[in-house]
C-alpha cells in the first residue's frame, strides 16, 4: 500500500533511498532528500507489504499543467527486489494520478518501459 511522505518516516524514507547506487554517499542522499522537500510539487511515497513492514519508496514529480508524473527514485528493499514491487507502486502511482501520464528519467525510464509493456500501457498511447 503507499503511503505519502511524512516527517514520522524521514529516517526509513532516507534509508530506502540509500539503497540507490548514486545516492550512497550521504552528502548526495541528503541533499536529494531536500530537493524532495523543497518544492510542492514533489513528492516521496513509501510502499508497506502486507506486513506492516515498508520495503520500498518513489519520488516523484508532478506538472499539472502538462498533466505529467515523472518517476525521478525508485527503490526496493534488497530482500524484496524482483518480487514485482517496482509494478506494484507503479500502479498504485497510476491510480493516484488517474489524469496523469507517468514518464521516467533517465534512472527509471527503462523499468517504466517495462512496466507500461506489461500492463499494455504503450499501446494505448499509440
Amino acid at each position: 500500500m503507499l503511503y505519502k511522505y511524512k516527517n514520522d518516516y524521514e529516517k526509513i524514507a532516507m534509508g530506502l533511498l540509500s539503497f540507490i547506487p548514486d545516492l550512497k554517499e550521504i552528502s548526495h542522499l541528503k541533499s536529494c532528500f531536500e530537493w524532495y522537500r523543497a518544492e510542492d510539487d514533489r513528492h516521496l511515497y513509501l510502499w508497506k507489504n502486507e506486513n506492516g513492514d515498508f520495503i520500498a519508496i518513489a519520488g516523484i514529480e508532478v506538472d499539472d499543467a502538462s498533466k505529467l508524473v515523472m518517476l525521478r527514485h525508485i527503490s526496493v528493499t534488497p530482500a524484496e527486489r524482483n518480487h514485482g514491487v517496482c509494478f506494484k507502486v507503479m500502479d498504485a502511482l497510476s491510480k493516484l494520478y488517474p489524469d496523469y501520464e507517468l514518464m521516467g528519467s533517465l534512472e527509471t525510464a527503462g523499468l517504466l518501459s517495462k512496466w507500461e509493456n506489461q500492463n499494455g500501457v504503450a499501446d494505448e498511447n499509440k
